[in-house]
């Protein structure tokens, strides 16, 4: 394959297809040599079933130059259309600051360190994730959180995991009906092979004590999917008297002003810190974050960097509650190596250190303000807005006529809402 390639760059000797081709051409015939085969085609065919073997030659375009790959990339991202994102559900536009874009996002001495597989010899990038846990800690009122998950949805269904490993006998889980759309897919997804039935409804409704022999426990989301503020206290409590566990499924920005979840009655806590300053990078990667009470501390899932001493009493950090199949026995784990998005959750940490905790809350308290300006203004409108409270996310009843309008204006103005909402 690499000779072909190579064979139809005008240059040869281009460093762009040296750099990402391997070994040289010399290199290549000591490996053969070394096998005994006289050509890839003859290493081809020897390890290649023949009932699957393509023996057509590859219809690829004369190789480029690094310019000129970059040129086309180019090219093909100017076809984009950024627009202003209203969707909601866990994602929001976000400023970056610079200095962190620079010297985090952009710098390769971060983006570059996919996962710290000694990682006592990267004091400052352990130290970064112990900001980041902190961070967390702090806004869930929990005292352990780990050093980041995949995103929220995923977060929601390891939280559920560590939930049913805590109740083994049983078998129900209560999702709160407001909980993001794409979660409640992903822990049907999660749940199906783990024979764990998913009732999902009214919190308020259901009669947890009936139940408790089979319940595992209840998925909470605030703010809810419409936008909608509850208090879950009463429901956690029932949910506790029955045997249960509560998963709370929170936004971190609006944790700078409301109660956090370990005070109401979580266990576990989750969500996504991607309004911490990550972009929204068409959908994702986005770093989510879990914490938990001390009781749940051991079925944490993924990173966790923990503060120790190093032989002369120095403050040393480390991986602590080693979690994954590589550092314990594979039937002990409870994370695999697909579990975190590291250079994501160090930014969303300095994030937070770069404005601090009045500077979130200044955020806060602007992105709720604009929120209450923007359903006032709808109501002098004459229109319905659906939720009673709200932090930054309002639910409008439309017609059918005014919805196909909203919906074209929006449109011409790049600007990107919820469009599968019944009556909405």
């Amino acid at each position: 394959m690499r000779g072909a390639i190579v064979s139809t760059s005008p240059d040869s000797a281009d460093p762009f297809l040296l750099r990402h081709l391997g070994p040289s051409d010399t290199e290549v015939e000591e490996m053969l040599e070394e096998i005994g085969c006289e050509s890839f085609d003859e290493l081809t065919r020897q390890v290649v079933p023949g009932a699957v073997l393509e023996n057509r030659p590859l219809q690829l375009p004369p190789a480029r130059t690094e310019t000129e790959a970059l040129a086309a990339l180019h090219e093909h991202m100017e076809k984009n259309v950024v627009r202003d994102c209203l969707i909601g559900r866990g994602y929001h536009d976000t400023v970056l600051p610079p200095v962190i874009q620079r010297c985090v996002l952009e710098n390769p001495g971060w983006y570059t360190a996919y996962t710290p597989y000694q990682a006592e010899i990267s004091q400052g990038r352990l130290e970064a994730l112990l900001n980041y846990q902190t961070l967390i800690c702090e806004l869930t009122g929990m005292p352990v959180a780990n050093a980041s998950l995949l995103d929220e949805a995923t977060a929601v269904a390891e939280a559920v995991a560590m939930a049913a490993g805590a109740r083994p006998k049983g078998s129900v889980i209560l999702v709160d009906e407001n909980c993001f759309s794409q979660t409640i897919e992903v822990l049907r997804t999660r749940c199906g092979p783990l024979d764990i039935e998913i009732v999902t409804g009214n919190p308020n409704e259901f009669d947890f004590s009936a139940r408790s022999d089979e319940l595992i426990g209840a998925v909470f989301q605030c703010p809810g999917e419409g936008g909608e503020l509850t208090d879950f206290s009463a429901v956690s409590a029932a949910c506790h008297e029955a045997g249960g566990i509560v998963v709370a499924a929170v936004d971190p920005l609006s944790l700078t002003l409301l109660k956090p979840p370990g005070e109401w009655g979580a266990d576990i806590a989750v969500g996504s810190a991607q309004r911490f300053g990550v972009p929204l990078g068409f959908g994702g990667p986005h770093a989510a974050f879990l914490s938990c009470s001390d009781a749940m501390k051991r079925r944490l899932p993924g990173r966790l960097v923990g503060v120790s001493r190093d032989a002369d009493g120095r403050p040393a950090l480390r991986l602590s509650l080693q979690t994954r199949e590589q550092h314990i026995r594979r039937e002990k784990a409870t994370s695999n190596i697909c579990t975190a998005q590291v250079l994501l959750a160090v930014i969303a940490g300095f994030y937070a250190v770069y404005h601090g905790p009045e500077g979130l809350q200044r955020i806060a308290s602007r992105v709720h303000t604009l929120a209450c300006r923007f359903a006032a203004a709808l109501t002098d409108a004459g229109f319905v807005v659906r939720n009673r409270t709200w932090f930054d996310t309002v639910t409008v009843e439309l017609s059918p006529e005014n919805r196909e309008k909203i919906l074209r204006l929006c449109q011409e103005k790049n600007i990107r809402v919820r469009e599968d909402c019944d009556g909405a």
